[in-house]
């Protein structure tokens, strides 16, 4: 396993691909009742294209055709946009990725349509919580499983599962690269974290149990027991006193604690 340590350099060219962030924020008032998801995906095409003159790095990666992936309720993540209407009480995940000037910039965020059920709601707010807690372990001399259990304990402490097949990547100039970055695990194990590494946090959490199934279309991962799914996604760097985050989210993402 060879795992790339990046550059101050390399690290400000990430974080220019970090600006995917930016159509997250533009899409929020678009996800409404009555929309479809392809709409979704080609409002934001549309944007990363003419707007932020970048390339859509998901549109023709292993075949796949949409410009970002829309997870719906039970589905965990890399849902294809179709032109399936979003309804009041749905949660969505949005997952986009970039290129800029060779370098990858990736992040997902969740997403009310409408009011959700209080677990519904309670789902998407352990899982982001989830997601501080492994990303605030990141610093030089950490483990991979510092992080893994961090993410663990606040899912698994609120009645949630964590899903196993899917992690996050090492990501710069390559899209998916190493580390796999677990979100389970145990403290002290794994990869020791050193400052220049850049990888994604994005825990997946199920309301029920943790098993995944994929759609025969090959990329639509659901929960086996089609319960309830949530996911948000930060792309890191490690610096030399802790983290770096390369993807801060521009309106903040309104009551959710800040990074």
């Amino acid at each position: 396993m060879t795992i790339v340590l990046h550059t101050q350099q390399e690290i400000e060219m990430a974080r220019a691909a970090g600006h995917a962030a930016a159509v997250l924020e533009m899409i929020a008032p678009y996800v409404r009742p009555g929309i479809s998801t392809d709409e979704i995906d080609r409002i934001c095409h549309d944007y990363l294209v003419n707007e932020l003159k970048v390339i859509p790095a998901n549109i023709g990666y292993h075949g796949y055709t949409k410009t970002v992936c829309t997870s719906v309720n039970h589905v965990v993540c890399h849902g294809i946009p179709s032109d399936k209407l979003l309804k009041a009480g749905d949660i969505v995940n949005i997952d986009v990725a970039i290129i800029k000037n060779g370098w990858y910039g990736d992040t997902s965020r969740m997403y009310f349509v409408g009011e959700p059920s209080i677990r519904a709601r309670r789902l998407v707010d352990v899982t982001y919580d989830s997601m501080v807690a492994g990303i605030k372990t990141v610093r030089p001399g950490a483990t991979l499983g510092d992080i893994g259990a961090a993410i663990q304990r606040v899912a698994e402490e609120a009645g949630f599962s964590v899903v196993r097949e899917y992690c996050g990547h090492g990501v710069g100039r390559e899209y998916h690269d190493e580390p796999q970055i677990l979100h389970y695990g145990t403290p002290g194990t794994g990869i020791v974290l050193e400052p220049g590494m850049i990888f994604t946090i994005e825990p997946m959490i199920n309301a029920g149990k943790p098993a995944t199934s994929v759609l025969s279309d090959g990329w639509t991962v659901v929960t086996k027991d089609r319960s309830l799914s949530a996911q948000w996604e930060h792309t890191v760097a490690v610096t030399d006193t802790g983290y770096d985050l390369l993807t801060p989210w521009p309106d903040g993402v309104g009551n959710y604690a800040p990074l």
